[in-house]
């Protein structure tokens, strides 16, 4: 399935990545993932923030 949703992510000139990052909740302590989808230069700002 995630062959399926990249290969749908580069359609014409533009390619495009998605990014998902696991993210640990201040209030009860669980971990959420967050999706993007950006341009690959911009991947290691997203993950890098918090």
């Amino acid at each position: 399935m995630a062959k399926k949703s990249v290969a749908s992510l580069q359609t014409g000139s533009k390619r495009l990545t998605k990014a998902i990052k696991m993210v640990k909740s201040e209030k009860s302590g669980a971990y959420t993932f967050v999706e993007s989808i950006m341009a690959p230069e911009k991947v290691s700002d997203f993950l890098s923030k918090k």
